[in-house]
């Protein structure tokens, strides 16, 4: 499910001088991942699109002052995470969009237990993950997910980011990313259990058995 990291080349001084055709190769080559990032998060294709436009709004206001110590591609998944999870706070109430945050755990976040059994989607049989009916039942797990969950989610497991990028990404420290992990496997372990165990009891069951 991990997409492919970038390997993308690009001059960060032509980048921090304003060199437009440079920006647009960089444009060219995020605006799909920053656009299915963004919709995954928000949950709908306009929002996605003003995201997608604020980021990359926004890396260009910046780029001169760009340091380098991050990769561009983590630089810009933090822009446009960022956008999404305010666009999230724009929609709730004062006391919903209080409690959507990357930047702090919970109180409790620390002190709960880790999940003692997590699910290693990549070690799923590929028909099952690849079917449109599992792909669609997933998706639908995914969106079930609070921000937090789902956002380490996307960029771990989805986006393929590393744990260290993850937490860069996020502001947050890498025990932060790799609990919230847990939970969101944990979580859509829980929610995809029953759906793929029909299809294990289908497969396992004799032909014929049933008529």
């Amino acid at each position: 499910m991990n997409q492919e990291k970038r390997v993308e080349e690009f001059s960060l001084e032509a980048l921090r001088a304003g060199n437009k055709a440079e920006f647009a190769r960089l444009v060219e080559a995020y605006s799909g991942v920053i656009y299915r990032l963004a919709l995954k998060v928000v949950e709908d294709p306009q929002d996605a699109e003003d995201v997608l436009q604020e980021t990359f709004i926004k890396a260009y206001r910046a780029l001169p002052n760009f340091d380098g110590r991050s990769s561009l591609s983590t630089w810009l998944y933090r822009i446009a995470t960022n956008e999404a999870l305010m666009t999230l706070r724009r929609r709730k109430s004062a006391s919903v969009a209080n409690t959507i945050s990357i930047e702090e755990p919970s109180p409790n976040e620390d002190n709960e237990q880790e999940p003692i059994q997590i699910v290693d989607w990549c070690c799923l049989p590929e028909t099952e993950m690849m079917s449109a009916e599992a792909r669609a039942y997933m998706e639908k797990a995914i969106e079930t997910l609070s921000p937090a969950l789902r956002t380490v989610f996307l960029l771990r497991d989805i986006e393929g980011l590393s744990t260290q990028e993850t937490a860069e990404v996020l502001n947050v420290s890498e025990v932060v990313v790799k609990t919230r992990l847990s939970r969101a496997r944990m979580r859509l372990r829980e929610l995809l259990s029953e759906y793929f165990g029909e299809r294990a009891a289908r497969r396992s069951t004799p032909e014929g058995e049933n008529s």
